[in-house]
């Protein structure tokens, strides 16, 4: 009974793709959206398709893998069947505005008909973000390891972390083009700065909540003052300051999309005003989708770089 249950579910993402093709086909377009020269929707189905089928050949021999399609197809089937549901409503309706809620055929054909381009920009806002999250988390992490570490310096810089700390960023866009010579460096003061906040305060909290039985065991043996730092309260901290960093991550992609609309000339963020302001929704969707993608991997990178770091709590924060 178990492997006919097994087999039920590794053939839903098939019937999935097959359903959505024979909804894309058989029922009748409303006229109202844009034609495009490809089928792209199906072309995209097919590779999906392809791409599950090449990992179901490869898990009859890899364990691993057979356990991992197991588990995921019932939710790849899920997502398929939704996308469908929502592009039926889209081309094969009227009951949502086609400037708004452009097809699926429109967006993927997009996306690869401007792949170069996009691409471009994509470059350019990583560029911009990794040095605005490099500067952030780095000032982050030594600010936080101030105020964690030594209460006289918390006793000053304490007050005010907190009170320009929960400011939102995008407040200070106005004063920072105006103190900085270049949109580019305000913008990276502005993405440090939105990094710069959950780090210090993660940092700050986690060397804090080092027990200092830790730091008297240290000083018994002859540990100085560096020793205690680096091999005590940064490494008891580590967790927190981790946690820092995932919530500096998606403050700076918000504050990406937010200062690339100041003056930029390229970007993803700039990508996305820009079709907005030529009424092209699907460049914003296409857009929005790459923005997604790319603070995904990302995330899923650090959470790797934390389990082999911490190795001792490996699967403690799952994304």
């Amino acid at each position: 009974m178990k492997k006919y249950i097994i087999m039920i579910k590794l053939i839903l993402p098939v019937l999935a793709v097959l359903l959505s093709v024979a909804a894309y086909y058989g029922l009748e377009d409303s006229g109202k959206q844009k034609t495009t020269e490809h089928p792209y929707y199906v072309y995209l189905l097919l590779i999906v398709l392809a791409l599950y089928l090449l990992f179901a050949i490869v898990s009859i021999f890899v364990k691993k893998i057979r356990e991992r399609l197991v588990y995921k197809a019932p939710l790849a089937a899920g997502t398929i069947a939704f996308i469908m549901f929502l592009n039926t409503i889209i081309t094969k309706t009227t009951l949502l505005p086609t400037l708004y809620f452009p097809s699926l055929d429109r967006i993927i054909g997009l996306l690869y008909e401007q792949r170069l381009f996009l691409l471009e920009n994509v470059l350019s806002s990583l560029g911009l973000l990794i040095t605005g999250f490099a500067w952030g988390a780095s000032i982050g992490f030594l600010t936080g390891l101030a105020l964690g570490y030594n209460k006289k310096v918390g006793y000053w810089l304490n007050p005010v972390t907190k009170i320009i700390g929960p400011i939102p960023t995008t407040a200070w866009i106005p004063l920072a083009l105006s103190v900085f010579p270049t949109t580019h460096a305000a913008n990276v003061f502005l993405i440090a700065f939105a990094v710069w906040f959950p780090v210090t305060l993660m940092t700050s909290s986690g060397i804090q909540s080092t027990s200092q039985v830790h730091f008297e065991v240290s000083s018994t043996l002859g540990a100085s003052t560096l020793y205690k730092i680096i091999h005590v309260a940064i490494p008891s901290a580590m967790p927190s300051i981790f946690l820092g960093i995932f919530y500096g991550t998606v403050s700076s992609f918000a504050t990406l999309m937010a200062v690339e609309m100041n003056g930029n000339s390229s970007g993803i963020g700039w990508y996305i005003n820009w079709q907005k302001q030529v009424m092209m929704y699907d460049g914003v969707y296409a857009g929005l989708i790459i923005i997604a993608i790319l603070c995904s991997l990302i995330l899923t990178l650090l959470f790797k770089v934390r389990d082999r770091v911490l190795v001792w709590q490996k699967g403690v924060i799952k994304w």
